[in-house]
């Protein structure tokens, strides 16, 4: 009777600390890994929430960036860490989707992640130097279908969002060139505004300031429809190259096997932050859209998540990319 006795008391010693430890997280700073180098666009949204986040959560929350294998390096990192809601990843389409059908990863992009909430979305769009012989997509279509291989286009990353548009921008279009690796989306854009490569499907969000100040061309949004940042700009459908749309999103995960309380308590965090108006209002000068409601939830990040990797896995290996 009394090892009973001593069991069950116990058990429910265990249980209430497991349910105090579930209360008082966290208790110390938590961690958000971003793969990619400061001051790219991952960069600057892991910054500007973790800032908002620290508030509700009572805690610091410090962005380390770990960049390599185009965002994998960071994400495995986080993939490997202790369940315990202390290293979460920040990471975007390129590293949440492209990266397991480019790279042979120690990590399943699925089973060893804990979706939080879907963060930001932007549209990519096709870029030129403003001196390319083409003012329109159908004049691009045609320049490049009468020189076939001559036009260079840039890319971040085998596989990434740049390259796999690009690929895809050639199949729907039936044309060709030259891919241009860079190890970074600054220095290709720049080489775009200098000439030295003639087009690239960019990050919308990270170019607006160059389009509108003419240093760089758009021909289309690769989207359903018109992007309000620069509503001039025509969706690839309404220009001639339809079913040519990919969103460039931006998502935050803890490793796989982290509680649900600690889950929630991290979605709420990103659901207040986003409820700052300023918060929201940055982000929308950016040209970066929030999703809202339901859309927010850990399931819609899952979910959302499962689907883009369905479409974009058997056009990438369809295409054969593989890691450099």
């Amino acid at each position: 009777m009394k090892v009973l006795t001593f069991a069950i008391a116990l058990t429910g010693t265990l249980a209430s600390a497991e349910c105090a430890g579930a209360q008082t997280y966290p208790s110390r700073p938590i961690t958000v890994v971003v793969g990619y180098p400061a001051g790219g666009p991952t960069d600057i949204i892991a910054r500007l929430l973790t800032q908002r986040m620290s508030g509700p959560l009572g805690q610091s929350v410090i962005v380390e960036n770990v960049s390599g294998a185009n965002g994998g390096i960071g994400a495995g990192r986080v993939a490997r860490a202790p369940p315990d809601g202390y290293t979460l990843s920040l990471a975007n389409w390129n590293n949440a989707v492209a990266n397991g059908a480019v790279y042979a990863l120690k990590y399943d992009l699925i089973a060893d992640f804990a979706p939080i909430a879907l963060l930001t979305s932007a549209p990519l769009w096709i870029v030129a130097r403003p001196t390319f012989p083409a003012s329109n997509l159908a004049e691009l279509v045609a320049w490049l279908k009468a020189n076939p291989g001559k036009a260079s286009a840039a890319t971040v990353g085998a596989g990434g969002a740049a390259h796999v548009s690009g690929i895809y921008f050639e199949d729907r279009t039936g044309t060709s060139f030259q891919f241009v690796p860079y190890r970074g989306g600054a220095p290709a854009v720049q080489d775009l505004i200098a000439g030295q490569v003639d087009l690239m499907c960019a990050e919308a969000s990270a170019t607006l300031p160059y389009v509108r100040s003419g240093k760089l061309r758009a021909y289309a949004v690769l989207a359903t429809r018109r992007w309000s940042p620069a509503p001039d700009v025509p969706t690839a459908d309404e220009a001639g190259a339809p079913g040519l749309t990919i969103s460039f999103w931006h998502g935050l995960w803890a490793p796989g096997g982290t509680t649900r309380d600690v889950i929630a308590r991290l979605n709420a965090a990103v659901v207040e932050a986003f409820s700052d108006p300023s918060v929201r209002r940055t982000l929308a000068d950016m040209g970066l859209d929030v999703p809202v409601g339901t859309e927010l939830t850990p399931e819609a990040l899952g979910h959302f998540q499962k689907a883009e990797i369905e479409k974009w896995y058997p056009i990438i290996k369809a295409a054969g990319v593989r890691a450099e």
